[in-house]
This record gives C-alpha cells, sequence and structure tokens, in this order.
C-alpha cells in the first residue's frame, strides 16, 4: 500500500480555531505551570488543520496519523484568546503527507510547524 489514490494535491489547505480555555492552559495540561495555551494543546489544534486539509479527499476506510512534528511556539496566548491555525499541504509521497503549518492570534504568530501524516486503512490501523 504504498501509494493510494486520492483526490489530495499540493496547495490544498485546512484550517482549525480553539478559544484558550482553562482545559488548554499548561497548567492543566501538565506542561507547566502557567495559565497560557498549552505548547501540547498548540499541536493538537495545527493537527486539526491537517485533518480538515485532507477532509473527503481521502477513499473510504482511510484516514491520516500524525508522524513527525517540528514545532516553534513563539508565543504565549492567555485566557479568552482565539488562537486559529492554518495547515497547507506541501508534498505527497505515495502515503506520506508534508504540511507546513501557522497558529496566529490575530496578527500575532502564535506557532509555526513542519507536520508529516501518513495515509493509513482505518480498520487494519485500529486493529
Amino acid at each position: 500500500m504504498d501509494d493510494v489514490r486520492t483526490d489530495l494535491q499540493p496547495g490544498v489547505t485546512g484550517s482549525a480555531r480553539a478559544v484558550v480555555s482553562e482545559a488548554l492552559t499548561a497548567i492543566a495540561m501538565g506542561s507547566g505551570d502557567v495559565p497560557v495555551y498549552a505548547t501540547p494543546a498548540v499541536l493538537a489544534l495545527l493537527e486539526a488543520a491537517c485533518v480538515d486539509a485532507v477532509a473527503g479527499a481521502l477513499p473510504d476506510g482511510m484516514t491520516t496519523v500524525g508522524a513527525h512534528v517540528t514545532l516553534d511556539h513563539l508565543a504565549a496566548s492567555k485566557l479568552g484568546s482565539v488562537v486559529e491555525a492554518i495547515a497547507t499541504l506541501d508534498t505527497i509521497d505515495g502515503r506520506k503527507l508534508a504540511f507546513t503549518c501557522e497558529a496566529r492570534e490575530g496578527d500575532t504568530i502564535v506557532a509555526r510547524a513542519t507536520h508529516r501524516r501518513v495515509i493509513v486503512n482505518r480498520a487494519d490501523f485500529e486493529a
């Protein structure tokens, strides 16, 4: 299953949005001791944007899973902040998808990342 026929093309984008709540803070997630948007939550938001980018373009029974990430968390976001992520599919290599991601709070860049996902058969993966 090295190659999977999809409707995906480089340049496709996806997005995701989060409002920083208590549950998404570094304190709540155990990644720090300050009440700001946690790095693991930023990563989850960026991954959600990648998932959104491929939504509807995969064959039935297929999904993607995260395989690698390089993340720079550049700015803190306090409670109540709205953070929006955009993911752009850069390359497709068989089942491997490479994305460039960015999260923003208004005009401020909160995070940048590169993320690789792999297309898998959902039933096989869950087994």
